[in-house]
């Protein structure tokens, strides 16, 4: 009489194990990575969002930008934006935080030139961030390297 194997040997399971433990540990790292990216997608997502706002202000306010430094003027009523977004900042030490500042200081939040006393940079709205993004991209000629995003 024949007898028919069910089932799998303790040899195959450990071996099915290995491969697992193998593949989680390529695709952790892997997964940390892509966490990271969407934070600084969403961050430049928010940068844009934001200047958009600023760009309507201007045209509905007949070339000028907001003055105040919080920026209330385009969350009040939600006309132009409903919040000022979080700034998520990975790979910094800096918190995600939507706090508006106006001289740069590298506290993380976001930096906002509001004096119309100076043209060239009234109305500039950046990351307040000195560090690299993730790819390791940062303009030494520019104070906020997340700006030109």
């Amino acid at each position: 009489m024949k007898m028919n194997k069910r089932g799998f040997t303790l040899i195959e399971l450990m071996i099915v194990v290995a491969i697992i433990g193998i593949l989680a540990a390529i695709a952790i790292p892997k997964f940390a990575d892509l966490i990271s990216k969407s934070k600084e997608g969403a961050t430049k997502g928010s940068l844009s969002t934001v200047r958009s706002a600023l760009q309507i202000y201007y045209g509905d306010n007949e070339g000028w930008y907001p003055t105040d430094a919080t920026l209330a003027s385009l969350t009040d009523n939600a006309k132009y934006l409903a919040e000022i977004p979080l700034a998520k900042l990975p790979g910094t030490t800096h918190a995600d935080i939507a706090t508006i500042v106006t001289s740069t200081s590298d506290a993380g939040g976001w930096f906002y030139q509001n004096s119309p006393t100076v043209p060239a940079t009234w109305g500039n709205f950046a990351v307040n961030c000195s560090h690299e993004d993730i790819k390791g991209r940062a303009d030494a000629s520019i104070s906020t390297p997340w700006s030109g995003f």
